[in-house]
């Protein structure tokens, strides 16, 4: 397939181009940017030198049409609202990487981003770009909207246990610990990495807006509504993010139950894997592990002093939780093997 990236300049943009150009059954021909229009992507994503000769060239919604089979927009969230409805006018299929268009009830907007959606037909024919739940759906869809990468990580550890009935849906807290990545390529003082390193920092405390990505897609998988609670922790490390989830059993549970849990739900799922063992140092999730790959990682262990039941998920936040869960997408919207492109494991020592 031909492809387009519209916003190539932004680490989400930086990663598809990364792992498009290896593709071997897609074509990248055009990739566009407002500020480095003419320059080389080598110039802006240094790692791609000698990999690519391509240019950013401006956003031209007749060059897309001409040019590309599919388009990702890699643009900041209210931006790609109206540019996705443009792109499927023409024809094109889209993976939007924005918040714009993964929230079915337009209402949640207005709750959780402050603004009106302007498109809400479009919002029921999106697809919650999260292949684990919605494979069949990707297929055929036109319009794909890709999780966020904090709701990744989240839903992925949550779906299977709540589906299963084992806690109580009304008490479930997840508190994430954050790269600076996720931040995007232009800092803010808060999202700078000198002001991040050596700290912990909590951020937005209460009522991020995840929070409406995660409940909606639990909310959907139980037919029932789940209280999620959600604090996201600013940390030193460019990359990742680890999911720690803490949720309330409401029956005896053991290890060989939650086991039969993850397994049967995620039956060959190609990037989830289970961790929890007895030795060495990563005896349970790590984003480390991850880096650079599209895998996610689940563990969990019961605390029966307190009737407690920890799960947690590490992703690398840039790939499973951006750019490489586009691409699975747009694997599955193609019809080839989900690994094609992403077949890569982490480094170690990191």
């Amino acid at each position: 397939m031909k492809i387009g990236i519209v916003g190539g300049s932004g680490y989400v943009g930086g990663e598809l181009l990364r792992l498009l150009l290896l593709h071997p059954q897609a074509e990248v021909t055009i990739v566009t940017s407002r500020k480095s229009v003419g320059d080389y992507v080598f110039n802006v994503h240094p790692n791609l030198r000698g990999i690519t000769q391509l240019k950013f060239v401006p956003q031209n919604i007749i060059e897309l049409q001409k040019k590309c089979d599919v388009v990702f927009t890699a643009i900041p969230h209210g931006s790609a609202v109206n540019l996705v409805s443009e792109l499927l006018e023409v024809g094109l299929k889209v993976i939007d990487m924005s918040a714009d268009y993964r929230l079915k009830n337009p209402n949640d907007y207005e709750r959780w981003y402050g603004w009106k959606h302007s498109n809400p037909a479009l919002l029921k024919t999106a697809v919650y770009g999260l292949p684990e739940l919605h494979r069949e759906e990707i297929k055929n869809a036109n319009l794909i909207a890709c999780p966020g990468c904090m709701a990744t990580a989240s839903i992925l550890g949550l779906a299977p246990i709540v589906k299963a009935g084992f806690v109580d849906k009304e008490h479930i807290v997840v508190d994430l610990k954050v790269g600076s990545s996720g931040g995007g390529a232009k800092p803010t003082i808060v999202s700078h990495h000198p002001e991040r390193f050596g700290g912990v920092r909590p951020y937005k405390v209460i009522d991020h807006r995840h929070i409406a990505e995660v409940q909606q897609e639990i909310n959907n998988i139980v037919k029932s509504n789940v209280l999620i609670s959600f604090t996201p922790h600013a940390v030193n490390m460019v990359r990742g993010i680890l999911a720690t989830i803490h949720t309330f059993p409401n029956q005896l549970i053991k290890n060989k139950d939650v086991w039969k849990v993850f397994r049967d739900f995620y039956l060959k799922e190609p990037f989830i894997r289970f961790v929890k063992y007895k030795k060495g140092p990563y005896k349970l999730p790590d984003p480390k592990v991850v880096l650079g790959t599209n895998f996610c990682d689940i563990g969990f262990e019961i605390d029966p002093r307190v009737n407690r039941l920890l799960i947690f998920s590490a992703i690398d936040n840039m790939i499973k939780g951006a750019s490489g869960q586009g691409i699975q997408c747009l694997n599955i919207l193609m019809g080839i093997p989900e690994e094609t492109g992403l077949k890569s494991v982490g480094f170690h020592p990191m």
